[in-house]
């Protein structure tokens, strides 16, 4: 039996295929690792579900950024909490767990795709994973609940971007008095962070800001994400040569913090703010922009 060809000539038609995120993916059904990693970080991202089994996930207890766990074989009970989102299922080498799961969801009306290869292509293709002990405990909704001190400026801004955008997208950010943290983080069963204190594990050490501890301890020390954190270290300890970009970053965190009255509605113009400052590193570092300097027709 003959291959269809595209009509670029160039590659079969069963090759070819445009996902929801915009990625072209290698098969149907599937997208791959480094074409998931280029979408995990923004908020493109899709809904990452991992579904190893106890014993693959206890063989290898880290998490692809982002991912949150769920058993394979409740899927059907567990399907509707995802309706209208994306998702991309994630298994130890994505056969039949990662498409099990990807079918059922598709059958309840949810876009699902695996990842090719699952955590073991990940793994070979040296992207970074989230060991599951640094993650805290969830509530009964599966979402991490953080506390620090209101009215933030810059470590309290990026770190809850860091949580949302590479290790969990639902975790919850109470914002209360400096007095009031550590209280509230016992009766509320949150993690203190950008505090003092003697318990409080997210914080700054040294010459490093809570920001760049996270992304250490996270294992996401990527170059990007390190990039990012000289910038933010600069801004955020009054050390603007660290980075030219640092003193941007002051200006605008401290022209938020002057908008916005409520914390929370700060926050998520924040997110924006450090959505831009990580495209940068990530994609246009090398980029310039000039007015042109000759005249039309010159």
């Amino acid at each position: 039996m003959g291959i269809a060809i595209s009509p670029r000539g160039d590659m079969p038609k069963h090759r070819i295929r445009s996902n929801l995120y915009g990625c072209t993916m290698s098969s149907f059904n599937t997208i791959s690792a480094e074409k998931l990693a280029r979408l995990i970080g923004t908020p493109k991202c899709p809904i990452l579900i991992d579904v190893r089994t106890d014993e693959d996930f206890d063989s290898d207890p880290r998490l692809i950024p982002g991912s949150m766990r769920r058993p394979f074989a409740t899927v059907p009970d567990w399907a509707h909490e995802f309706t209208g989102k994306s998702l991309v299922v994630i298994c130890q080498k994505g056969l039949k767990l990662s498409h099990g799961v990807a079918a059922w969801l598709r059958h309840a009306g949810i876009p699902a795709d695996s990842l090719e290869g699952g955590t073991l292509a990940w793994a070979q293709a040296d992207l970074p994973t989230v060991p599951i002990a640094r993650i805290p405990s969830r509530d009964e909704q599966g979402r991490t609940i953080w506390v620090t001190r209101s009215r933030p400026k810059i470590d309290r801004i990026a770190c809850p971007w860091l949580i949302r955008r590479f290790v969990d997208p639902n975790a919850v950010f109470l914002f209360v008095p400096t007095s009031e943290v550590q209280a509230v983080a016992e009766r509320f069963a949150a993690t203190p962070f950008d505090i003092e204190g003697d318990n409080v594990s997210w914080s700054h050490r040294g010459e490093l800001c809570t920001f760049d501890v996270m992304v250490e301890e996270f294992g996401l020390a990527t170059k990007p994400l390190k990039q990012l954190a000289a910038i933010v270290r600069g801004a955020d300890t009054a050390r603007l040569d660290l980075a030219p970009e640092a003193a941007g970053l002051l200006a605008a965190s401290l022209g938020l913090s002057r908008m916005y009255a409520d914390d929370l509605a700060q926050l998520e113009a924040g997110l924006l703010l450090y959505d831009a400052f990580y495209r940068w590193c990530r994609d246009a570092t090398d980029e310039t922009h000039n007015w042109p300097s000759k005249k039309p027709g010159a």
